[in-house]
């Protein structure tokens, strides 16, 4: 990539992610049992879903703007997803306040990564 803040962005990224999920899997398997398997189950497998992305955008070809874009959103529905889930745990209290926002300013920093980018290839876009 010619832009070294998208490349730094695109590393940055996968970390991030790495972080993220570590914390999440930790406040699942304290969840209540019934919801571990319930809510968790789903919050896993968006999480699982939205890694995988990630590194098939890390080793696709960047020429294509608009699919690296369609892979880049894709993603961020996953995180949309995920802060749901999020919510309706602490509305029932299932996490405290606390851990809600941990784990909300974990997604907050992947998701700006993720705009970064596709504003970088939006911008880009060959018309």
């Amino acid at each position: 990539m010619k832009n070294k803040e998208v490349a730094e962005n695109g590393l940055k990224l996968i970390p991030k992610a790495e972080i993220y999920v570590e914390y999440i899997i930790n406040l699942i398997i304290k969840l209540p049992r019934t919801e571990k398997f319930s809510i968790g189950t789903e919050y896993k497998q968006s999480m699982y879903k939205m890694l995988s992305e990630i590194m098939y955008l890390n080793k696709m070809d960047k020429t294509n703007n608009n699919t690296v874009i369609i892979v880049l959103n894709k993603i961020d529905s996953l995180l949309m997803a995920q802060r749901i889930y999020l919510r309706i745990m602490v509305k029932n209290k299932w996490i405290d306040k606390k851990k809600f926002d941990v784990a909300m300013r974990l997604i907050y920093e992947i998701g700006k990564i993720l705009g970064g980018l596709i504003k970088y290839y939006a911008k880009n876009i060959k018309k």
